[in-house]
């Protein structure tokens, strides 16, 4: 039963960590991929990711994040046919607390590169008047939109990755948690 118990453990990590390199791949792929072109005043501006810097910042990041979750899924899929054991957990807890580390890491920075990425797309929406900087979506109308689109696929994979933190660290809890809690001897 406990053996089950951790199959169904690691098969639900490595579904969450699928979604989350899907997530993650597609928000690079939607802001790296995205250019438009357009003629201003007999003018033509192409609008690209590397205009932004914050929008190319979360381009790599966010195929960074794809990469490791693709190497966790791995890991969960080798676990899966190894019967669901945790290797963080059958190997030391220094390599639990990397885990965890890696973890925590990557949401940190998925979260903060969306974010930045926001942010910059704030001022790229209204425009920046003390600046003198123009709206630019009213231009790049189909640029700004798959933009968003990123964002929000950039946010999706943030919370995946913030909930495969929480997973990790409940994974290192139990390295310093006895097998048979005291308090399940009297049942």
């Amino acid at each position: 039963m406990v053996a089950a118990a951790r199959a169904s453990e690691v098969k639900a990590e490595g579904l969450l960590r699928g979604a989350c390199a899907a997530l993650a791949a597609a928000a690079a792929a939607l802001v790296g991929l995205s250019t438009q072109t357009e003629t201003v005043l007999l003018v033509r501006k192409k609008a690209t990711v590397k205009d932004v810097q914050a929008l190319w910042v979360l381009a790599m990041a966010a195929a960074a994040a794809a990469g490791y979750h693709l190497l966790q899924l791995l890991k969960c899929l080798y676990l899966g046919r190894a019967g669901g054991v945790n290797p963080c957990r059958r190997s030391s807890r220094s390599l639990a607390w990397v885990c965890l580390l890696l973890d925590k890491a990557c949401a940190y920075t998925t979260f903060a590169t969306t974010v930045a990425a926001a942010q910059a797309c704030v001022i790229a929406l209204g425009g920046a008047h003390a600046l003198q900087w123009t709206k630019l979506c009213n231009i790049y109308t189909r640029f700004c939109e798959q933009v968003a689109g990123s964002l929000v696929l950039g946010m999706l994979a943030a919370v995946g990755t913030a909930v495969l933190s929480a997973v990790s660290a409940r994974n290192v809890v139990r390295l310093y948690t006895p097998s048979s809690p005291p308090y399940a001897a009297g049942l």
